[in-house]
């Protein structure tokens, strides 16, 4: 991973991160906390360096999930962002506005992994034009995958 600067935030724009220096460990993680924190199979997470994280709008909410962790969260859309642990700060991989090279490296809590993970991929893709021409037409309230000086944009309440 590279020591440039890199940007990111939560889906309405209100938490914004600038992160300086190398970042470290990719990884996912399976366990049950994550897997409630994001909603999803597991949660997928970079290591940042101490004192390399400059929040640029708010900073994230927390949620201490067990003695050492805390969780952070945009308190207005709920985007999960970060995992704080005695050893450092991680940010969610999905949060980051350039995510290409920011692939996971290793499994944590692997024996937490729901059984048909590993096969998600493997199930038929749906292909109906139809339903994708749909997804254009809508209008998206997230923010952009970049720095903005104003947000929200087009007279958007946050």
């Amino acid at each position: 991973m590279s020591d440039k600067v890199r940007t990111g935030g939560c889906q309405c724009g209100a938490v914004r991160f600038r992160i300086h220096g190398e970042l470290g460990r990719a990884s996912i993680c399976q366990c049950r906390m994550c897997q409630k924190q994001f909603g999803s199979f597991f949660s997928a997470l970079v290591t940042v360096p101490e004192d390399g994280v400059e929040w640029t709008r708010e900073e994230p909410s927390y949620f201490q999930s067990s003695v050492n962790i805390d969780r952070g969260f945009c308190q207005r859309c709920g985007t999960p962002l970060t995992y704080r642990h005695p050893g450092g700060l991680e940010i969610a991989i999905g949060t980051f506005d350039d995510r290409s090279d920011l692939a996971p490296r290793i499994q944590v809590n692997h024996a937490a992994r729901l059984p048909w993970v590993e096969t998600i991929f493997d199930q038929p893709v749906y292909d109906d034009p139809d339903y994708y021409s749909q997804q254009e037409a809508i209008i998206s309230f997230q923010h952009p995958d970049h720095e903005t000086t104003a947000w929200p944009s087009q007279g958007l309440k946050l």
